[in-house]
C-alpha cells in the first residue's frame, strides 16, 4: 500500500482526517501552496491531477514558469572515509561513482516510499 501519488512530474503524499472524513494532500517539492482533497480514492486521484493540471496552466496564463519539484541535481557532504568506500564500491561494479551513487539513492529511496503510485 502506498500514500504516495505521481502524476506529470510531481508527487503527493496523501493523508486521511478522520474528522472531517477525507483524504488530502499538497504537491511535495514546491514552494507553491497547490492542495486537494476528496471523500473517495477515486475523487482523490481526479482531484490530485486536476490540480496538477491546474497549476501548470495557470501559471502559463500569468506568464510565470511552474516550478519543478527537483532538478536532478544532488550536492552533499560525507565523510572523507565513506567518500573513498563509495568511490572503491563505484569501480568495483565498473560504474562511475556518480552512477553508483544514484542506483543506491534510487534503490533506498523505493524501498522508503514503495516507489510512487503513478497515476
Amino acid at each position: 500500500m502506498s500514500d504516495i501519488l505521481s502524476y506529470n512530474g510531481y508527487t503527493a503524499k496523501i493523508e486521511f482526517d478522520a474528522e472531517d472524513r477525507i483524504f488530502f494532500g499538497r504537491l511535495a517539492g514546491i514552494n507553491d501552496g497547490i492542495g486537494f482533497h476528496a471523500d473517495t480514492v477515486e475523487d482523490l486521484i481526479a482531484a490530485f491531477q486536476e490540480a496538477v493540471d491546474d497549476y501548470i496552466e495557470t501559471c502559463a496564463k500569468i506568464g510565470k514558469a511552474p516550478e519543478k519539484p527537483y532538478s536532478g541535481k544532488l550536492m552533499f557532504r560525507v565523510d572523507p572515509e565513506v567518500h573513498a568506500q563509495a568511490a572503491l564500491a563505484a569501480k568495483l561494479k565498473g560504474q562511475s561513482l556518480n552512477a553508483w551513487a544514484a542506483g543506491v539513492l534510487r534503490d533506498a529511496a523505493r524501498a522508503t516510499t514503495g516507489g510512487a503510485v503513478a497515476v
